[in-house]
């Protein structure tokens, strides 16, 4: 009997977060688990349950509540002073005036949110700008407004506490817009400003924007609402929190049509102008002065809570420089394990390498001798691949892992080798063993994604001696091997409009391709079919490559066939669907936002490493739902994967090289070596 698999819809926005106690940065947390949401048939949110009335604020604060409540509706809160381009330019004409920078002064915007003052600086000329921020949603929107507006500013994923920079890398570090004291304790507060210390120059300056504690703590507002634009209000509550150090804030925002979209909590920690001096100095600052206040000039000027009267504060790092390093005197050595072309491999239509695989083979070594950063071995002889592997250690700094077809070229060993690697204890590119058994069970991972709220579609899961199965949702469906790769057993004939189809397809898959392994069979989703792309290892340091969409248009498929890139566009030449290109997909802001955030939590939760490429397709009503993950994805330079770097323009030169920094970076193997 078939086992049903019914897949989640999607929240088609993002977890929100407020307003007026977070004047910038990114991320908070979400209402208590209490709180349900209610979704229409297309997984849109329609309303959230409250908690009602509150007793104890504090009580419903979670200690990581900044990770994932800034984004959308955040910015909806607060637009009248995060998103007010006077207002911006007005608070960094004052910063100017405070820092007296030269356009080429290297500086960090650290918990930059949406990058409304780094934007701003390089408007003005600034050369050496970088923004960092916990919120993805936000850091997403910064690249999008920089990459828009030609800006020379770096955005990237980070934690304040962890600084991804080297020692000494800037002259002067801001903290804009009240964005400090989110975390739960003073000690964490303190590790950001030793983060800060740590990574500006000798004589470098920090400028931190913090609400004025003192102020606050006399005049802030119990209770409060106010209309937010035509449609939205927030009301608000604050209390003091038990030990008086924090204001405990908790919104409530409501759509008037339909009903409550968020109710959470947030708190941030009151320093007086004393105390911030005192934990400044603690981490190690100097010449700590006050510069001023700052007063926002809202548009609305309702209730401006924590952002109403903010203290500015400036300090200065006095430190021996860092201690020198000196470049490593050769360059990497690369060990670059290939599929083996000796042997039969059954993912092939005549099971051997062909003349086009060995094309394939001499471009990847072309692409990668090209490169002076590394220095190339190539294995591909598999009956002696330990052996070989053996002789490595010590003499490898790392190997380059291209055997995406299996040890001894069967696709259910994948895993084999990055376990020979493991065992001999030789770093490698890419995927662990236990990331590329999840991800070769499509099964698992769909069940990986509900689990972290991420849409799928509609599927069951047929086992191999299964004769007879219940369709739990309507036609047109596809069948797909629950394991595999390379689109293996997916033809025009998998997509099936009615039962004797979807028979036909089953037996096809276990009879044409001798699969005798659990079949997944999914409801057939008619928008566009999407890949993504992701090198680097998030938070730290990644890239996202442009999504791409299958050119069904340019393909000129008859009316019949089903619009899919499945083992006929791979394998078959003179197939229909031979020849199938992939363009830059044209997508909605949201939705192009909505599948980088999926992406990244899939990429970090089934522990992809270096790259990885996601697919997935929009439903009727344009939700995109994950069809697969693919970590150690196929690297050839006519791929999906060069393609979409090509598409960035990025050549399959660099492409390459991007993974192996990406590993050396993880593994801290780098170019540099103590003096």
């Amino acid at each position: 009997m078939s086992e049903p698999l019914p897949g989640d819809e999607p929240l088609r926005g993002v977890g929100h977060r407020n307003g007026r106690s977070n004047g910038k940065n990114g991320s908070a947390g979400v209402a208590p688990s209490k709180n349900s949401q209610q979704k229409n048939r297309t997984g849109s949110r329609t309303t959230q349950r409250t908690l009602g009335p509150v007793r104890n604020l504090e009580e419903h604060v979670r200690s990581d509540w900044w990770r994932g409540l800034f984004n959308r509706l955040y910015l909806k809160t607060d637009a009248d002073v995060v998103d007010d381009d006077g207002i911006t330019r007005r608070e960094v004409d004052v910063f100017e005036n405070i820092l007296g920078l030269s356009s080429g002064a290297a500086m960090l915007d650290l918990c930059c949110g949406q990058g409304r003052h780094a934007i701003e600086f390089a408007r003005r000329g600034y050369q050496a700008v970088e923004g960092l921020d916990r919120s993805r949603y936000l850091i997403q929107k910064a690249k999008e407004k920089a990459r828009k507006e030609a800006l020379p500013v770096r955005f990237r994923e980070g934690d304040a506490r962890k600084l991804p920079f080297a020692s000494d890398t800037f002259e002067v570090v801001v903290i804009l817009g009240n964005s400090f004291g989110y975390f739960d304790t003073i000690e964490d507060d303190l590790r950001v400003l030793r983060e800060v210390f740590r990574v500006l120059k000798p004589e470098g300056r920090i400028l931190i924007d913090v609400t004025d504690g003192e102020y606050l703590r006399s005049n802030f507002q119990a209770r409060s609402w106010e209309w937010i634009d035509k449609k939205h209000f927030v009301c608000r509550e604050r209390s003091l929190s038990d030990d008086g150090r924090r204001m405990i804030s908790r919104e409530v925002i409501t759509h008037a049509e339909k009903g409550v979209l968020a109710d959470q909590f947030y708190a941030e920690r009151l320093y007086t102008p004393e105390q911030l001096g005192e934990l400044m100095g603690a981490a190690g600052f100097v010449d700590f002065q006050q510069e001023g206040a700052l007063v926002p000039d809202s548009a609305r000027n309702q209730d401006l809570g924590m952002m109403a009267q903010r203290i500015l504060a400036t300090a200065r790092v006095r430190k021996a420089p860092a201690a020198r390093k000196k470049i490593r005197s050769r360059a990497p050595h690369v060990v670059v394990v290939l599929g083996d072309p000796s042997k039969p491999d059954g993912m092939k239509p005549d099971s051997v390498f062909d003349q086009d695989d060995f094309e394939v083979i001499d471009r990847l070594k072309q692409a990668l001798e090209a490169s002076d950063k590394f220095k190339f071995t190539y294995l591909d002889r598999h009956e002696t691949l330990l052996d070989d592997l053996r002789k490595q250690k010590g003499k490898a700094d790392l190997v380059f892992n291209l055997c995406d077809e299996g040890f001894d070229n069967d696709p259910r060993k994948e895993l084999h080798v990055p376990a020979l690697l493991e065992i001999l204890g030789i770093p490698y590119t890419g995927g662990n063993p236990q990331c590329l058994a999840y991800c070769y069970d499509k099964s698992l991972v769909r069940g990986v994604a509900k689990e972290l709220g991420i849409p799928v579609p509609a599927a069951f899961f047929i086992q191999p001696d299964a004769t007879e199965f219940d369709l739990p949702f309507s036609f047109p469906v596809i069948v797909k091997p629950n394991a595999g790769d390379s689109s293996f057993g997916i033809t025009q004939r998998s997509v099936a409009g009615a039962s004797e189809e979807l028979i036909d397809a089953i037996s096809q898959i276990r009879e044409q391709f001798g699969y005798d392994k659990p079949l997944l069979v999914e409801e057939f989703l008619p928008g566009q079919d999407l890949t993504i792309g992701i090198i680097g290892n998030p938070p730290d340091a990644y890239t996202i490559l442009p999504i791409t969409e299958e050119d069904y248009v340019a393909q000129h498929l008859a009316p019949e066939l089903p619009r899919i890139c499945g083992y006929e566009a791979k394998w078959v030449p003179g197939s229909p669907y031979w020849g199938l290109k992939a363009i830059p997909a044209d997508l909605p802001f949201d939705t192009r936002r909505m599948i980088e955030e999926y992406s990244i939590k899939l990429f970090n939760r089934l522990e992809c490493r270096d790259y990885a490429r996601l697919d997935w397709r929009l439903d009727g009503d344009g939700v995109p739902k994950l069809l697969e993950v693919n970590p150690n994805p196929g690297w050839c330079w006519d791929g999906h994967l060069a393609g979409m770097a090509a598409h960035a323009d990025t050549p399959y030169p660099k492409m390459l090289e991007m993974i192996l920094s990406a590993a050396v970076q993880r593994l801290k193997i780098g170019e540099e070596i103590p003096s």
